[in-house]
């Protein structure tokens, strides 16, 4: 789930600083498995909340089970802008971050910063049972490790694959930093009571390289909350005069893979003769001027539509609109075992969906995708012309699609492995046995 952790370029729940469906922050209700009153508190550096949507939906469940939750994050820059908010009964507490810039050395300033805001506003919070670190960066469990000391309950969330996602990001190979973020895993690791995996992949290297016991590794995958996902009436007018309308919604990453789409949609135009069709790219983050720019450079100008953040409602008009929907992240080390959000969210609105032909995509997608071969643009190109040469082929896979996640996929079989993981983070430590070592002889002196 690389960079695609929120409900991408949207509103989100409402972020009112008041309000509260369900139990308020310090209510006496009973966390399954626990006592009442237990306290968590959830650390979050990659996105605002509640605009991180799987942490979000975390802290909903968290809070539906009795507990008195508490978040802290970074603020956002158009919305989640207040230091201090009750929504629907979560405190946030929320620090301002300015975002890296300039490779390595501005992720070292960024995280650098967030450290220090996250420690100071743990502080504040005070005593926790449980404290919940969500990654990018591997370095929360020094907070965690503090709060730990004092009696909390350590569990690590792996959002990404921290090494994995270097390696994909800078291209820089396993070089020093390298070795930094891969010690750092390891540390966060041992450093945690359980761990949170998105997915089978990321429990396997959870067991395999973070040496977890197996059970204390649960996966809790991310998926759309169906009832925010509902089909609304399609307007033609979005499709700009044409027959068909591709869509496109996440984070505009390096990683992305933005750029393979818009050179595949150039291959489609140019290559396979196809102008029957109009793009919207819906999301921002820090390629999405390059992504502007290179769309310009295909001339694509007049057929590719770069939105940015949209509320929920116009996102749905969209995805309700389009015929086919986009998901070119490429194959490197990170995207071929993390799963995209953006996958599901097009399933859940009944969408077909290209993706290149990557581990994950295939264990969330099933039949509701084509799969190019890996970073084949041409390929992909084909695949979209497929779809859109065969509404009865795209109306199959969007009703798979949309089964899968209102089924096997749902967020409520995900809400019963996030409260067993904290259940078993809770459970009684085993008292150590306390031995007197025996008392050494004193030598005689001869």
């Amino acid at each position: 789930m690389p960079g695609d952790t929120s409900f991408d370029g949207t509103g989100g729940p409402a972020s009112g600083s008041g309000g509260a469906a369900g139990p308020s922050a310090g209510s006496e209700g009973t966390a399954r498995g626990g006592r009442p009153g237990r306290r968590a508190l959830i650390l979050v550096e990659n996105l605002s909340v509640p605009f991180d949507r799987r942490v979000w939906q975390e802290a909903t469940t968290l809070r539906d089970a009795g507990w008195e939750v508490h978040v802290v994050c970074p603020r956002g820059e158009k919305r989640d802008t207040e230091a201090e908010a009750v929504v629907d009964g979560v405190r946030i507490h929320r620090y301002p971050l300015r975002a890296a810039t300039g490779g390595p050395a501005g992720y070292l300033r960024e995280y650098g910063a967030a450290l220090w805001h996250t420690a100071r506003l743990a502080r504040k919070v005070g005593p926790v049972d449980v404290v919940h670190a969500c990654n990018p960066p591997d370095l929360l469990f020094l907070p965690a490790l503090w709060l730990k000391r004092r009696g909390a309950r350590f569990v690590f969330d792996q959002h990404d694959l921290v090494p994995e996602l270097y390696l994909s990001r800078f291209d820089r190979g396993e070089d020093l930093l390298h070795r930094a973020v891969c010690a750092l895993e390891r540390l966060t690791y041992r450093a945690a009571d359980i761990v949170l995996a998105t997915n089978e992949s990321y429990r396997d290297v959870a067991v395999r390289r973070g040496g977890r016991r197996p059970e204390d590794v649960f996966v809790v995958r991310s998926a759309p909350r169906t009832d925010r996902f509902q089909p609304v009436p399609p307007e033609p007018e979005l499709k700009r005069g044409k027959p068909h309308l591709l869509c496109y919604l996440g984070v505009m990453g390096p990683q992305d893979g933005v750029d393979y789409a818009l050179r595949a949609l150039a291959k489609l135009r140019d290559e396979l003769g196809r102008s029957d069709w109009h793009a919207v790219f819906i999301g921002s983050g820090d390629a999405f001027d390059a992504m502007v720019e290179l769309s310009g450079r295909l001339g694509l100008g007049a057929q590719v539509e770069f939105t940015g953040r949209i509320p929920d409602g116009d996102l749905l008009r969209h995805l309700s609109t389009a015929d086919v929907c986009l998901s070119p992240d490429p194959r490197n080390p990170l995207n071929d075992v993390s799963t995209m959000n953006k996958v599901l969210e097009y399933m859940a609105m009944a969408r077909p969906v290209v993706s290149f032909d990557l581990r994950e995509a295939r264990v969330s997608a099933g039949e509701a995708a084509l799969y190019a071969p890996a970073n084949d643009e041409r390929a992909f190109a084909e695949l979209i012309a497929v779809l859109l040469d065969d509404p009865g082929l795209r109306a199959r896979m969007g009703k798979i699609g949309q089964e899968r996640v209102g089924g096997e996929l749902s967020w409520r079989n995900s809400q019963v492995a996030l409260l067993a993981a904290y259940a078993a983070a809770c459970r009684p430590r085993p008292r150590a046995t306390a031995t007197r070592a025996p008392r050494a002889r004193k030598r005689q002196r001869s």
